[in-house]
């Protein structure tokens, strides 16, 4: 079992920066992917970025050149760092983790408890 610890979230002006961390403890070494998700009122869950073990990234088209994913695999943890946040942008953010080199086509392994991400223009 792998559990998933999140932080970081909260309030902040439009055009602010939050950071999110994801701390992994237990069977981690059956980890690839890690990364975020984000889920906003009576919207769809998307994928916001991941990072594989080796360090190749993907992030979703609504972030891209704002938000960058990075992860410190001695610390087994994964950071999002969100720039430029507008209020679209406000949802809870859930980190989630695979043994597959992506997040993106399969449900993760594992999830976090989310964490909520509030913009107000």
């Amino acid at each position: 079992q792998v559990q998933l610890v999140e932080s970081g979230g909260g309030s902040v002006q439009a055009g602010g920066s939050l950071r999110l961390s994801c701390a992994a403890s237990g069977s981690i070494f059956s980890i690839n992917a890690m990364g975020w998700y984000r889920q906003a009122p009576g919207k769809q869950r998307e994928l916001v970025a991941d990072i594989t073990r080796g360090g190749t990234t993907h992030y979703g088209d609504a972030v891209k050149g704002r938000f960058t994913i990075s992860r410190d695999n001695a610390k087994n943890t994964v950071y999002l760092q969100m720039n430029s946040l507008k209020p679209e942008d406000t949802a809870i953010y859930t980190c989630a983790a695979s043994f597959r080199p992506s997040l993106g086509g399969k449900e993760p392994n594992y999830w976090g408890q989310g964490t909520q991400v509030t913009v107000s223009s």
